[in-house]
């Protein structure tokens, strides 16, 4: 049996008629929805771990679509966001996209092409969870190394062309045998069978981020 919570399609638009719309309308096709007046309204009730995407009025007053983004950027990781408008224009569209919208539909659209860009932001939503869990894990693991072993680990995901023991050994001024059993003890405890997989993980979790 799936435990996994089903992700959840937000809704955030000051028009009650579209609000109402949409939510029967994706609740008919299966979807989970929320829907809400205002910016401030979502804010309050969202918690950042829940899966899922946004359905966002570009332009609403008091808070804008755009400016609830900008603080969802703010906070950390951003849930994947559809703005729809119904004076929408290029730069707007740009400005939304810089941010990591998914896409910028003008009303009136098509609920077909609403629902192909749901389907692609629930899909982008759940590869960035996966890489996220997997980041998580990844950097659990490295902290359970030790100082020195941290060290080699950084040396030998800086400089892959240069990582043999004896260049290892001649940076940190110990011997090629120390860093064998060093580099050995690295790659078992961060779960690897080689220094290439090491560095893949390194950089996707950002370990030795600049």
């Amino acid at each position: 049996m799936n435990s996994t919570p089903e992700p959840f399609v937000f809704i955030v638009d000051d028009d009650e008629g579209i609000r109402t719309s949409l939510s029967r309308a994706l609740d008919t096709r299966g979807y989970n929805t929320l829907a809400f007046a205002s910016a401030q309204a979502f804010l309050e009730h969202y918690e950042p771990g829940t899966s899922g995407c946004l359905i966002l009025d570009f332009g609403m007053p008091e808070m804008s679509g755009l400016e609830l983004q900008q603080v969802l950027v703010k906070r950390g990781r951003s849930i994947p966001i559809i703005f729809i408008t119904g004076h929408g224009g290029v730069p707007e569209a740009v400005e939304a996209m810089k941010y990591g919208a998914v896409d910028f539909l003008e009303k009136p659209f098509r609920q077909d092409a609403l629902i192909k860009r749901i389907d692609a932001a629930l899909k982008l939503d759940e590869q960035t969870r996966r890489v996220d869990d997997k980041s998580r894990t990844t950097k659990a693991r490295f902290e359970r190394l030790t100082d020195r072993e941290k060290e080699i680990a950084e040396f030998l995901v800086s400089n892959p062309s240069n990582s043999s023991s004896k260049d290892v050994a001649r940076h940190l001024g110990i011997s090629p045998r120390t860093v064998d059993h060093h580099r050995a003890r690295i790659l078992e405890k961060m779960s690897v069978h080689s220094v290439a997989e090491l560095v893949d993980q390194s950089i996707t979790a950002k370990l030795f981020s600049r």
